[in-house]
């Protein structure tokens, strides 16, 4: 049966001589992989740049409840991006986030809130100007929210420390090393308290922001089971400086 529905596009894998296998998130089946034959054939209707990471789709799905891998009729950007794909700094932070996403995510059912909150997200990304260097930390300390780990803020703003391992800030030194102390604790909160449309008004220097990244990433490898390491933060912390 034939479905319609929207998809963020994970990982694009290569499948005999011409085909590929490409893991989307989907607006209403999950995550799903779908086999695209020919798409490297000059003349295929799908184009393989279609399937960059995290690119937006409109899409036509069959779609089996039994399949392990489905197929797709018609596939489309939309919408289309004017900024990421040209922006040496978007275009970094999303493959960061794409990486961060596959290890983090791997339901096979609809989760509509996620999704709608990941596919804004990334439109928002494609459109600002400004704060584009916080986008990450903010957008990874949010989605701790649909993960089920979002920080304890009951005592933010009158504690010196957060503890990593337990989710919750702490007025006394946590007993192990897995911790915030400031001043990145204050600048976690400020994170925390922070929206989209002021990224730009969060005064990070570059030095914080390669610690806290590490620290959120430090964050997800103790509460996302099997998160592993990742390795594009790396070619981030380059690109921002």
């Amino acid at each position: 049966m034939l479905h319609k529905t929207r998809g963020i596009v994970f990982k694009t894998t290569n499948y005999a001589e011409s085909s590929v296998v490409v893991q989307i998130f989907t607006e209403k089946f999950g995550l799903q992989s779908y086999l695209i034959n020919g798409i490297k054939r000059p003349k295929s209707k799908i184009k393989l740049n279609s399937l960059q990471p995290l690119h937006l789709l409109d899409m036509v799905v069959y779609h089996k409840s039994s399949g392990n891998i489905q197929r797709v009729s018609e596939l489309r950007h939309l919408p289309v991006f004017l900024s990421i794909p040209y922006d040496i700094v978007k275009s970094s932070i999303t493959m960061f986030l794409n990486e961060v996403l596959y290890k983090s995510l791997r339901q096979h059912e609809a989760d509509e809130i996620l999704f709608e909150f990941l596919f804004h997200a990334i439109e928002i990304l494609d459109g600002i100007s400004k704060g584009v260097s916080n986008f990450h930390l903010y957008f990874l300390l949010r989605l701790t929210r649909f993960l089920g780990f979002y920080p304890d803020t009951t005592l933010a703003g009158n504690a010196d420390f957060f503890d990593l391992k337990n989710g919750c800030y702490s007025r006394m030194q946590p007993p192990h090393a897995l911790i915030l102390e400031q001043p990145l604790t204050a600048l976690w909160t400020t994170i925390l308290n922070a929206k989209f449309d002021n990224l730009d008004e969060l005064h990070i220097s570059s030095a914080q922001r390669k610690q806290l990244l590490e620290k959120i990433l430090e964050y997800y490898s103790l509460h996302v089971e099997g998160f592993g390491q990742v390795r594009s933060h790396e070619v981030l912390e380059e690109v921002l400086g």
